[in-house]
Order: structure tokens, then sequence, then C-alpha cells
């Protein structure tokens, strides 16, 4: 590793990571060494088309962890480890044909979800949520409904009660904070998740779990408990994120006024230039090199940890040249990764339903609806992993629960 490394943490991830994408990218190339808590090395690569080779070669970029060649100096509470971990028997560390089996279980279980009842659970959450609050001319979108409501409707898909909701919502956030909760947070999802395994062996639904439960390629419950987890969390918050960066857009960009006050063709735009210019997936960790390489420039050692830099190859020049924001039809940014290990379809369509569902219920509940505090001092979560919003503060007209 060079001796110019940048640290992964700062304000400036937060508050201006497109001028620091810029920064970096023109400073030490498409490939960036950078420090992760505790002084540990990683290559963040920033390149639209070092990405795509990245991604796009699974047997030189490898999803298998046991080739880091730093694990010696990694402690065991290291706060970063529930998000770049252990080799754990998930699909997130599966190479080959084992990955590609594991991927048609997730993705045959998701498919079967019915989409007019997705659509349904999405509503009736939403709805409760605003009812929560129309009667008080006042809220903040990020707290009282965008965190809240994507997990509450994969955990009814899943399986589980609307009951273990709110505590599955605390422990996901601690974990992909990665700070001093993030373990006890993997715990809780661990356990939940085991106790709900158990009842549907006993008692099958129709539902994502007893589905998976039911593949023929007959997996271990240890590896059904690991895959869910990975399935909670990247559906939802990444999901909340976008709803809540969405949200925010709409409310500051007068392009969008229109679509506030009745209009709805705007929110799938809205939606995806999020995707393109504030996607809440910033980074994901990670590849390992399976022997010494190239990259950007670099040379890059067997063993060595790469961080995907999703957001930092969505704005890269070399594929932005006129500036343009790239949304309408476009769908080829990253946000929803590349290759064996992108988010598989039935779950990108899953969010998109949550996430306009959520958008739309809101526009349509509180017609007046306006920012409560000035747009630059909206401030994002501390999160090397994920863009979002610390809260979105509104006002609006009271109106009647529904």
């Amino acid at each position: 590793m060079t001796t110019d490394a940048v640290p992964l943490s700062g304000p400036r991830f937060q508050s201006e990571p497109a001028r620091l994408y810029r920064e970096l990218r023109r400073e030490h190339g498409p490939v960036t060494p950078v420090l992760l808590d505790g002084d540990v090395p990683a290559w963040l690569v920033l390149g639209y088309r070092e990405l795509h080779q990245v991604t796009g070669d699974p047997v030189l970029f490898s999803r298998d962890s046991d080739l880091w060649n730093q694990w010696d100096t990694i402690p065991d509470d290291w706060p970063m480890l529930p998000m770049i971990g252990r080799k754990q028997p998930s699909i997130l560390y599966t190479v080959g044909e084992a990955h590609r089996e594991r991927a048609g279980m997730i993705s045959n279980a998701l498919e079967e979800v019915d989409a007019s009842e997705l659509r349904g659970h999405a509503e009736r959450f939403a709805d409760e949520l605003i009812d929560a609050v129309c009667a008080k001319g006042e809220t903040d979108l990020v707290a009282d409904y965008a965190m809240l409501l994507p997990v509450r409707v994969l955990a009814r898909l899943f399986g589980f009660s609307d009951e273990q909701g709110p505590g599955l919502v605390t422990a996901l956030n601690d974990m992909i904070n990665g700070r001093e909760g993030a373990i006890a947070g993997q715990v809780h999802l661990g356990t939940s998740m085991a106790e709900l395994l158990a009842d549907r062996k006993a008692d099958p639904a129709d539902d994502v779990v007893s589905r998976m439960l039911a593949d023929p390629a007959g997996f271990t419950d240890e590896e059904i408990v690991q895959d869910l987890m990975v399935m909670l969390a990247a559906g939802h918050q990444p999901t909340a994120d976008w709803i809540g960066n969405s949200l925010r857009l709409m409310l500051t960009d007068d392009r969008f006024a229109a679509s506030l006050f009745g209009g709805r063709n705007s929110v799938a735009e809205a939606m995806n230039e999020v995707l393109w210019e504030d996607t809440p997936s910033q980074t994901v960790a990670g590849r390992w090199a399976s022997r010494d390489t190239h990259l950007g420039g670099r040379r890059i050692r067997a063993g060595d940890l790469l961080l995907l830099g999703l957001q930092g190859a969505n704005s890269d020049p070399q594929v932005r040249t006129d500036g343009s924001a790239l949304t309408g039809g476009n769908n080829a940014h990253f946000s929803f990764g590349h290759g064996d290990h992108r988010c598989p379809f039935p779950a990108q369509e899953i969010a998109e339903v949550i996430a306009r569902t959520a958008i739309e219920v809101v526009l349509d509940r509180l017609p007046d609806i306006d920012l409560a505090i000035p747009a630059e001092s909206l401030t994002r979560r501390p999160s090397p992993w994920l863009r979002g919003l610390t809260e979105l503060p509104v006002r609006f007209t009271p109106v009647p629960v529904v």
C-alpha cells in the first residue's frame, strides 16, 4: 500500500462527496489508497471502467474474504467487521457455482412475491405511519417514516410479525452505521432470523422464508439465516435512504415542484436521478485480489481489499463527459452493483415498489408539504457505506387520520 493513503472517514464524505471524489480521482487516479478505522489499508475503486472490471471478474477479484492479507491485524471487536466480515456461510462470500445456486434460491423466493400484495403492504404500513403524524402538522420524514417503512414491509414478506419490526430496525441501523452497537445489532438479527426459521420449519406459510426452506438444493439452516440477514440489511437501509434522498430532492429542487402538488410523473424521474447523483449505496465492501495484478495504474497485491466506490464510479467524468444527470430511462449506474454479486433483479423490483409507494403516499396524504428548515441545514449520517439523511423535518397543514 502507498504512503499517500486517505482516511475513509470525515465530514466531507457526508457533506460534499461529489467534490471529494473528484479530488481523489485527480490526485490518486481511479484507484485510490484509503485507510479504514484503525489504519487498516484498502483500495477505493472510483473509476467506472475499473469498477466494471473488478465486478466482472469474480476469479481475479474474489468475494472470498479468507484471502485478506490483513486478518492478523484485525481485532475481534473491530466495528467494521459486520460490513466487511470474516467469511460466513452467506451468499456474500460464496463464489462460482455455489454462488449461482444461492442466488437462484433467493431470486426464486423473491419472485413469488405477489406485486399487488407487496404494494398493498407498503401502502398500509405507509398510511399507518402517516396516520401517527398527520394531525401534528410537522414530522421528521426520516425518523418517523423512511427508517420504519422498508423493514416493516420486508419483515412481513419474510414471515415476521408486525410487532418485531421496530427491534429489527434498531439492530439493522446499529450494524450498518459501524459504531459501538454494530456487533450487538448483528447478534440480534441472527437470533431473530434463527427463531423465524424454526417457526417456519414447524409451520410453513406463504412467505419468503418458507420458500427458501423448501428449495430443492437443500441449504442448511445457518446458510438460510445468513442469507436472510443479508437480504434484510441490503433491502431495508438502502431503500429507506432512497426514499429520504428522493423526497429531499423533490422538496429542494424547483424541477420537481409541480409533482409535490398533484403530478406523479416525476416521482420515478427523481428516484432515478438519486441513483445516479445521490445513491444510498456509496461504497460496498468488498473484493479481494486472488493474485498480484494491476488496476487503474496501481499495483494490487494478492489479498488486498478493494472497496467498490459506486457513487464515485457513477460520477466518473469518463462516462459523464457532458455533466448530464443521466436520468430518464438511463439505468447504467452502479447503484445495484454489477456482475455475479449484483442485487438480484426481483430484489431491485421490491425495493422500487416500496420506495415509490412510500413517496406517493406522502405526496397524496400531505399535499402542501414543505421543508421545515433551510435545505443547506440538512445533514447526513456518518456512515462510510451508505449515504442517508440524519433527518428530513417537514411541515404541512394538519389532515385527518385515514
